[in-house]
């Protein structure tokens, strides 16, 4: 056996040693640290995707509807103009190059919509229109075979059944002093416009 021993002494110290460092690299040496392993917010998640997706694809902004106005009269620069729905009577003017000298600014509803195919005129100082107010739109305003009540002049109003001289001007009086009817209906706030005429005007106004 001593003899083994001695025969295989560098093959034992050698064994010993690798015993030695598992034993002390089990001992001793640092566990390893697991990470914990975290789910997603699914509510942050999902923010991020719609703001990602709003980037990408951004909404369509509307276009607003392009018009033509015919502005005569008393202006600097009469003609057919260009303008989008929602400017009003002074911005058309304004585009015109304003008023002339000779200009009777007290028949124009500056603060007016304008409408498309709507005819601007501006009336000299003195001079005597048919129409009231000033600016008017010519004839009536159609939806098919539908007057406009918001656009037509004197003249488109009294095509309409029951409507004369008298309740034309009223139509457009009131709206110089109350602005565009919102319904059909409020043509009845006119006085002489009862139940009865508003049944005949029904099919044949529009607001639009």
């Amino acid at each position: 056996m001593k003899e083994w021993i001695k025969e295989n002494k560098l093959y034992a110290f050698g064994g010993m040693l690798v015993v030695a460092v598992m034993a002390y690299y089990y001992l001793f040496a640092s566990p390893a640290v697991t990470l914990p392993v975290t789910e997603p917010n699914m509510q942050e998640t999902e923010s991020k995707a719609k703001v990602n997706a709003v980037e990408t694809n951004p909404e369509e902004r509307q276009s607003p509807k392009i018009i033509m106005i015919d502005i005569k009269g008393e202006v600097m620069k009469p003609g057919v103009y260009q303008a989008t729905e929602g400017e009003r009577v002074h911005d058309l003017i304004k585009r015109a190059g304003g008023l002339t000298e000779g200009a009777d600014d007290s028949k124009i509803n500056f603060a007016m919509y304008v409408k498309d195919e709507m005819i601007l005129y501006i009336p000299a100082v003195g001079e005597v229109v048919n129409e009231i107010p000033i600016p008017s739109v010519t004839g009536g305003q159609t939806d098919g075979e539908k007057v406009n009540i918001n656009t037509a002049d004197a003249a488109g109003l009294e095509t309409l059944p029951g409507i004369g001289p008298s309740k034309s001007a009223a139509i457009i009086e009131y709206r110089e002093t109350t602005g565009p009817f919102k319904t059909i209906e409020d043509i009845k706030s006119i006085s002489g416009i009862g139940e009865k005429t508003f049944e005949k005007l029904k099919e044949k106004i529009t607001i639009d």
